[in-house]
């Protein structure tokens, strides 16, 4: 899998996170922070053994709409 990085947002700051990669497989892959809190992984459905979950805010999902507009 080869990643195209499409960006950042404002709320990312220096180390980077959170941010937004498309693959070469017409998915996508975020970088974000590893959610810890018992309480919302309780809340959590069907997770694998081989997943993560990350938080991300609302304006880093803008940049894969950005990227399919500018594509269309």
């Amino acid at each position: 899998m080869r990643l195209t990085y499409l960006g950042k947002t404002a709320e990312s700051g220096k180390n980077g996170c959170p941010a937004l990669y498309a693959t070469d497989r017409g998915t996508y892959v975020v970088q974000g922070k590893v959610v810890n809190d018992p309480a919302a992984l309780a809340d959590l459905r069907d997770v694998a053994p081989d997943e993560i979950v990350v938080e991300i805010p609302a304006d880093v999902l803008r940049l894969a709409d950005q990227t399919q507009a500018s594509t269309a």
